[in-house]
């Protein structure tokens, strides 16, 4: 029987920055990690591509790492995101990652619409820059308030950007005019 394990390290394994993490130093955090990321897969409502998807795009981040500080502080924040995932009923939840030319954009993107009431609705986003960077410049945050009737036209509260919403059957097409915005702006997939 297969198990679902956040990493798998073999000794077949020839990227640097994965034969660091799969080395006895992280030992704890990869023992962590596949046990957060077993019981996400169980018990999550979340689908189970987006937790495969966003662990791929985890694991492309964490081999851009050049300090064992990096290293863990990704760590953590995959633990922080499986955790939300089993934690949070992600049945009124829709999660997009933005795409580029058919895959997951080099620079991730992740959105959630959470539908707090019958009319209100919460935009989350958060845009992945390089793990080596100051923490608090790695991502870029997106939070904005709306009502289902007026989901086209959003404004970011985090950066008082303009958006332009189009959600189609599968696919939610974000853009915006203005200077400094254009971070969130592609097309995303979305998964259900």
């Amino acid at each position: 029987m297969a198990v679902a394990q956040a990493l798998q390290c073999t000794s077949d394994i020839t990227a640097p920055a994965l034969k660091r993490i799969c080395s006895d130093k992280f030992d704890s955090e990869r023992q962590m990690l596949n046990n957060k990321y077993l019981t996400a897969y169980l018990i999550t409502d979340a689908p189970v591509r987006l937790l495969q998807d966003t662990h791929l795009t985890w694991l492309n981040r964490m081999q851009q790492c050049k300090s064992n500080d990096c290293f863990k502080q990704q760590f953590e924040l995959r633990m922080d995101d499986l955790d939300i995932y089993t934690s949070m009923n992600q049945s009124l939840t829709q999660h997009y990652l933005k795409y580029e030319n058919g895959l997951i954009a080099k620079q991730p993107v992740h959105l959630q619409v959470h539908q707090l009431s019958k009319d209100r609705i919460k935009i989350e986003g958060i845009a992945y820059r390089n793990p080596n960077n100051r923490k608090e410049t790695q991502n870029i945050a997106f939070l904005a308030y709306t009502t289902p009737e007026n989901k086209q036209e959003i404004i970011d509260n985090e950066h008082d950007c303009k958006y332009n919403f189009n959600f189609q059957k599968a696919l939610l097409t974000v853009s915006s005019q203005q200077k400094g915005c254009e971070r969130f702006n592609g097309i995303y997939r979305l998964y259900d």
